[in-house]
């Protein structure tokens, strides 16, 4: 009965929270001054492979013109996480031209100079963290443009479970632009979406927070497909395997870009830890590009002393939307605290200010004190972050272990906002600092330094995320050890520019992904070490980097924008310098990605021709395009590299096993979520 009564309330606490949500979506962006007429969205179609450790999201889009004048078409569309965008092209007199990579202020110029003479012209830039604006002009009147992006983006495995997430929600947190346009996110005909997965490892399960419409089938056990339209009825109730009969096909509705669109899937329990290698070296090269994936075994054992956490939330204005998913999440991280655990509420907004007043006992009855009074909290104001961290850093007890909480959109935009700042006051106390990022807008690279700081993690969390099986993956890394001070060497090749330059701590259930270069080739030895609870511990195995291997191009993308956004995050600490801008830029160049420094322009075969702009990106795109066809045809590979030797002599966690929370945890509760809410929206549209 309790079960029943906590699933109940936390069903009815998302319920509010879906229904209230309203915010900045993905969409075309008009001049709030309304002397231009709005273009449409006719069709939105996105094709999602994942495999070999990253995915490639390709999105089609054609614009409709409904008036008698040209107009400029300008989409905005939210960042996704370590999102690179590879690929925009426009179809011009039918035919599609792809885009070349300049230098930002650069591309701009030609872009406006080819819009006044009236040429068909295309450009991407990325503004800041929060956006990807596309602009295309002219969208001729009474016609359609057509267009298409292409980002890669490392996945990662946490916990047994995989996670991918198509941003569609920005989150409303970027005043300058909510205060000049306004957004029109709605699909007049065509939407789809298609995510096929290709596993190394076999998976049992495939599944979607808001199932609705989606027909989620396995092909093999270790590949599944995801399928989602306006056009379609549901025949599969968000997960494969269960009983239904499709319906006949309906006629195209509207649908909007207001609502992220995340998929899980689960790894087979009891799998190995293990090593993965993926390489990229063509015939004839001298250097060669890899991607090392560290699976570790479970071997981080349950911390049983208390623990001091210090729970510092976000109750500005821009979490209005989001503040029912962090009220909910607190409550359950409250009520799964242990008697020896004390803990701290820090809210702030404007200011900051305690609800606790000093530590609580984790008691039945303070929890339940503390979690309504937080279920009352209502969210206004600007967004005061190094003031609440401030304060949450005040009168800890150095005799016991302690540990911050911090839930926020993550944009600060009153009071001290300089991120070395803000590493500054964390450097002065022992303590791992752990984010639970929600939206799309949120200040990802900010928030994620702090973490890496503190050697805590980051956590992005979306509106359509499941969040019971989110609490769970993130209860188990606070509530076990963790490898502290990681270092990873590799020796018997040549290697450099690795990325991430320092690890930090790796907790339980988390992978390690490594990108960087190697010459030659053949065995090397690889060694993990860290500490865990002040006892080194190291693992080591044996592993072959190959002489030649084209099978995957896009991992020098990869690469170049990991040491991208190293380099992007040292300037945000200390200012900008002329030689990281320079390398920045140079590097979005070569490798044809779009930065704060450089964006992607379409022109005219001619017109680039004319303006001696070199198409490196169409050749580095045929290349990559050649390889895609080439895998699409072949069975999964693996890439373990450890068999031999393993690094791990136990099974990695897994939230389907005994260590993890059983099987009855988060899919069981997920599945109910996923049927409550095809059944709220029924009763919706039936009202």
């Amino acid at each position: 009965m309790k079960f029943i009564t906590l699933l109940r309330n936390t069903l009815a606490a998302l319920g509010c929270l879906l229904m209230a949500q309203s915010g900045y979506a993905a969409g075309l962006l008009t001049p709030a001054n309304g002397n231009l007429p709005a273009l449409q969205i006719k069709s939105h179609h996105v094709e999602v492979t994942i495999a070999d450790g990253y995915a490639i999201t390709e999105v089609e889009q054609t614009f409709h013109n409904p008036h008698t004048q040209d107009l400029e078409a300008i989409y905005a569309f939210p960042v996704p996480k370590h999102g690179a965008v590879a690929e925009f092209t426009v179809w011009i007199d039918g035919q599609p031209v792809s885009g070349e990579v300049l230098e930002r202020q650069q591309a701009r110029q030609i872009y406006e100079e080819e819009k006044t003479a009236g040429r068909s012209a295309g450009l991407t830039e990325k503004n800041d963290y929060r956006t990807f604006d596309i602009s295309v002009s002219p969208v001729r009147a009474g016609q359609d443009t057509r267009i298409r992006f292409v980002y890669l983006q490392p996945v990662r495995v946490d916990t047994g479970m995989g996670r991918y997430l198509y941003p569609l929600e920005e989150g409303g947190v970027d005043e300058r632009k909510l205060a000049f346009w306004n957004a029109n996110d709605v699909i007049e005909e065509q939407f789809s979406f298609k995510l096929t997965l290709k596993s190394a490892y076999p998976v049992e399960a495939v599944r979607m927070a808001n199932p609705n419409h989606a027909q989620i089938n396995q092909i093999t056990p270790k590949q599944w497909q995801v399928e989602l339209s306006n056009h379609s009825s549901l025949s599969k109730a968000g997960e494969a395997g269960e009983e239904g009969n499709a319906a006949p096909p309906t006629a195209p509705t509207a649908f909007t870009l207001d609502q992220d669109i995340v998929v899980y899937w689960r790894h087979q329990a009891g799998l190995p830890g293990s090593v993965d290698l993926l390489t990229h070296k063509p015939e004839g090269a001298q250097r060669g590009t890899f991607m090392l994936t560290v699976t570790p075994g479970d071997d981080l054992q349950p911390i049983k002393e208390g623990v001091d956490w210090i729970f510092i939330l976000d109750i500005s204005g821009s979490m209005q939307g989001k503040f029912a998913t962090l009220a909910d999440g607190v409550q359950r991280a409250l009520k799964k605290m242990r008697p020896l655990d004390r803990f701290r509420i820090i809210l702030f907004n404007d200011h900051a200010r305690e609800l606790t007043q000093g530590y609580v006992n984790a008691t039945p009855d303070r929890v339940r004190h503390y979690s309504d009074q937080i279920s009352r909290i209502d969210a206004s104001g600007s967004t005061n972050l190094y003031a609440g961290l401030r304060d949450g850093l005040k009168a800890m007890d150095a005799d016991r272990t302690s540990a911050i909480i911090l839930v926020t959109d993550g944009v600060a935009n009153v009071g001290e906002t300089r991120q070395r700042h803000f590493l500054n006051l964390l450097s002065k106390k022992d303590v791992r600092l752990f984010t639970f990022i929600m939206g799309n807008s949120a200040n990802q690279p900010l928030l994620e330094t702090l973490t890496r700081a503190s050697n805590g993690f980051a956590q992005t969390v979306s509106n359509s995320d499941d969040i019971v099986g989110q609490i769970l993956l993130a209860s188990s890394k606070v509530t076990h050890q963790a490898l502290h001070g990681v270092q990873l060497k590799i020796k018997g090749v040549k290697t450099a520019d690795l990325t991430p330059s320092q690890i930090g701590s790796l907790y339980r259930g988390q992978q390690l992904v490594l990108f960087g270069h190697y010459w030659g080739d053949g065995m090397a030895d690889i060694t993990l070490t860290g500490q865990i609870s002040g006892t080194n511990r190291d693992y080591r195995t044996r592993i072959n980097f190959p002489a030649h291997s084209g099978a995957n191009p896009e991992l020098e993308r990869l690469w170049a924008y990991a040491t991208i956004e190293e380099m992007t995050q040292e300037i945000a600490t200390f200012g900008e310098e002329a030689d990281l801008k320079q390398a920045i830029t140079d590097l979005g160049i070569e490798y044809g990605l779009v930065t704060d420094y450089t964006a992607m322009l379409v022109l005219r075969d001619e017109v680039f021709s004319a303006r001696g702009i070199e198409r490196n990106n169409q050749a580095r795109l045929a290349i990559e395009k050649a390889a895609q066809q080439q895998r699409a045809t072949q069975a999964t590979a693996t890439h373990r590299v450890d068999s031999q030797q393993p690094m791990f002599h136990s099974a990695r966690p897994s939230l389907g096993g005994s260590s993890g929370g059983g099987s009855t945890g988060g899919w069981t509760l997920l599945a109910l979520l996923g049927l409550w809410l095809v059944s709220k929206r029924q009763t919706a549209k039936e009202n």
